[in-house]
């Protein structure tokens, strides 16, 4: 089952935030507070994508990526890395990488305290454009004002004002 049809089904708000791990808030709320939320990292046939592309979080947010499917990782478009040769995360921010996860339901962790764009990709896909961007605070940074080298992204104000952008709604 999809997790938007799986929020429908267990009653929306309330679903979001047993799913993020948080409480859940009035309409606005974007299911995200200091105590994190999630990122699925999806295979669905020939797709390969995270799901939410977008997130807005506030600094102090720690962002769990989840193994839905397949084999996937979350890693940070920063220099010093083997598969970037580009930045793209704030000055100070975390320069994450979080393996290869290959069993489904396999979860890491990462904190955000340090405010920008984070553009990020999966290793073993980032040439079929498993991309995304997570807003922590206000935009800024190397990836604010374009795109990442290997696929769109949503803009980082869209993604502000929804709180987050599913890869359905993205792709749509």
């Amino acid at each position: 089952m999809q997790r938007r049809q799986y929020l429908e089904a267990v009653g929306g708000l309330a679903g979001i935030g047993m799913l993020a791990g948080c409480s859940g808030g009035g309409p606005e709320d974007d299911g995200s507070n200091e105590e994190g939320v999630t990122v699925d990292m999806v295979t669905e046939g020939q797709e390969y994508y995270f799901d939410p592309i977008g997130l807005h979080v506030e600094p102090g947010t720690t962002v769990t990526f989840n193994n839905d499917s397949g084999s996937h990782s979350a890693t940070a478009y920063y220099e010093s890395h083997e598969e970037s040769d580009v930045t793209r995360i704030p000055e100070g921010g975390p320069q994450f990488d979080t393996g290869v996860l290959t069993q489904e339901g396999a979860t890491e962790a990462v904190p955000f305290d340090t405010e920008g764009t984070y553009d990020y990709f999966c290793i073993p896909h980032k040439t079929v454009g498993m991309i995304g961007r997570i807003v922590v605070g206000d935009p800024g940074g190397p990836a604010e004002g374009s795109m990442p080298p290997d696929r769109d992204v949503p803009e980082s104000g869209s993604i502000v004002d929804s709180g987050s952008v599913s890869y359905g709604e993205f792709e749509g």
